[in-house]
């Protein structure tokens, strides 16, 4: 985690041009889904086109975990969240508590928004 400990960067219009290396695990989690935790394999670097917030075009290489946070992050860009990337079984497994969640049945000390549920 010290690699990561001073990671500070704005992307902005990124576009992920490669995704490389070996896949590996890592234990995820997500503001937008409290209390849930599961592994979620990624490859270990990503090659990125983006703007900085001098509007400076960039084209980077990040490895690690600096390539996990960018991979996660974009996902969310694309409308992906890494419950969408574990297992059938383990979604399934998970199915009671992303309801409630989804239904604002959950607890944190933080703000969260929920979509009005039709009945």
């Amino acid at each position: 985690m010290e690699e990561v400990l001073e990671f500070r960067e704005v992307f902005i219009n990124p576009v992920i041009k490669s995704e490389e290396g070996n896949l590996w695990k890592f234990n995820e989690g997500c503001l937008s889904i409290p209390h849930i935790r599961e592994d979620v394999q990624r490859k270990d670097i990503v090659n990125i086109e983006y703007f900085d917030e001098q509007w400076n075009f960039k084209q980077k290489s990040f490895s690690g975990l600096a390539a996990r946070i960018i991979q996660h992050e974009y996902d969310h860009l694309e409308g992906v969240l890494f419950t969408d990337r574990i297992s059938p079984l383990r979604k399934r497994l998970l199915k009671n508590k992303l309801m409630d969640i989804s239904r604002g049945n959950v607890e944190v000390d933080y703000k969260m928004k929920f979509p009005i549920l039709k009945k």
